[in-house]
């Protein structure tokens, strides 16, 4: 990646979230600029043959009811060093996720963190209660990121991996004799594939298991997803020292690219019917990421050619990431830096249905510590995150029913200012 994207990711961290799990990079800052009007302008961000976009409003905030309860931890401490960024198998009887381990033998725990699925273990309510059968999939040494089943081949296992060791010298953490964090973007990363069926006797941790899907090992790619119908491959690259979004169409070859705005385009997940897409961008280059969606357009073939109507749905000073669909595609999860840089917070946005209407959001998590990078079960009653609720507040996974928004909360309302705004840039969606 080019030197001025790599500086630009070298931020001042407030010490309170140095164990924040995802390789996402937050500053305790202040801008130097005043606060802006709530509107911001873009380039044109699509390929698409035309392309509109729509910048939110200030945002109306529907009165904050709870949005999950029975909140329950998966993973701990005395396990995993920290863990995080998981994602439902489409029988949502397993989950992928990151981690680093607690070593077994006194030594050095690894610097990278390493991919590993789990059995979802339920009780005779139907109430997921533990983790089971925790195995890890990755090999040893290598960096990685992004796990995601495939939503048509119950067998494989989709992630960003460098296969082998990273060769940057430093790993991601605090840099020695300073305050400053630093993540990297290995350029070695790139998709690849496990079969995880028994029989396949492939999930062995060998360099071998693994098939490359998309990348040559020169540049960061990763952050991937799959359609629903399997057909498109939709992932960030790096490739030309900026982040920028792509899909690869399994049945004919193509690579397209979708979005190459100015900034870090990344996080990206297709709706439910496959008919569009989320991500986060960091468009104005300011480390202040928003939350964007845009509807699809596909040839006469059926396949991607581009992407139109972008809509900017949050439109603020504080950082808002890790977009995910609820299976409905009526609204969508995402974290941010709202109520505090120090607490994150899950937040949920109802979707306009046409371009008309202002976004209605709702405050899902109200916890001390942050919760970040939430996501549906696919019947959408679970929500599964990473969060700091624990004392020791090191990252771990947690899971708890999704409450829905009550259909008659649409007051809006305002939420507390944070004391200072985040900032954030990285691999995390």
């Amino acid at each position: 990646m080019g030197c001025d994207y790599t500086n630009r990711l070298m931020v001042t961290l407030a010490l309170s979230v140095v164990s924040l799990f995802a390789p996402i990079v937050l500053a305790h800052s202040t801008p130097s600029h005043a606060p802006h009007a709530p509107r911001l302008t873009s380039a044109p961000p699509t390929t698409a043959p035309t392309s509109t976009t729509t910048t939110a409003p200030a945002n109306a905030l529907a009165k904050s009811e709870p949005g999950v309860r029975d909140a329950r931890q998966l993973t701990f401490p005395t396990r995993f060093i920290k863990a995080g960024e998981s994602y439902f198998s489409p029988d949502a009887k397993r989950i992928v996720f990151q981690a680093i381990e607690v070593p077994t033998d006194g030594g050095e725990p690894a610097d990278f963190y390493a991919m590993f699925v789990a059995d979802l273990v339920r009780d005779g309510n139907d109430d997921i209660v533990a983790l089971d059968n925790i195995r890890c999939v990755s090999p040893v040494g290598s960096a990685n990121t992004c796990g995601w089943f495939h939503p048509t081949k119950p067998s494989t296992l989709l992630f960003g991996s460098t296969i082998g060791a990273p060769t940057a010298p430093n790993a991601p953490g605090f840099q020695r004799g300073t305050s400053r964090y630093k993540w990297s973007f290995p350029p070695e990363t790139r998709i690849v594939e496990v079969d995880l069926s028994a029989d396949s006797g492939k999930a062995d941790r060998s360099p071998e298991s693994l098939s490359t899907l998309e990348g040559d090992g020169t540049a960061y790619v990763a952050e991937g997803s799959v359609s629903p119908d399997g057909r498109f491959l939709l992932f960030t690259s790096l490739e030309t020292g900026d982040g920028d979004l792509y899909v690869r169409d399994a049945k004919t070859g193509v690579r397209t690219a979708l979005v190459k705005a100015a900034g870090y385009d990344g996080g990206p997940f297709f709706s439910p019917e496959g008919k569009r897409i989320c991500y986060r961008s960091d468009r104005k280059q300011d480390n202040l990421l928003q939350v964007f969606t845009a509807d699809l357009v596909f040839g006469p073939d059926g396949g991607i050619t581009g992407v139109t109507n972008e809509r900017q749905l949050t439109s603020n000073e504080h950082v808002n990431w890790c977009p995910f669909f609820r299976p409905d595609g009526k609204t969508l999860l995402y974290a941010s830096s709202e109520v505090g840089h120090r607490n994150y917070e899950v937040f949920e946005i109802v979707l306009p249905t046409d371009g008309s209407q202002e976004p209605i959001r709702r405050r899902v998590t109200e916890s001390d510590g942050a919760d970040v990078l939430p996501v549906f079960s696919p019947d959408g009653k679970w929500m599964l995150w990473t969060g700091q609720r624990h004392e020791g507040k090191s990252s771990q996974l947690y899971i708890g029913r999704y409450v829905p928004p009550a259909a008659t909360t649409t007051s809006p309302t305002t939420v507390p200012p944070a004391a200072t705004p985040g900032a954030a840039s990285g691999a995390a969606r």
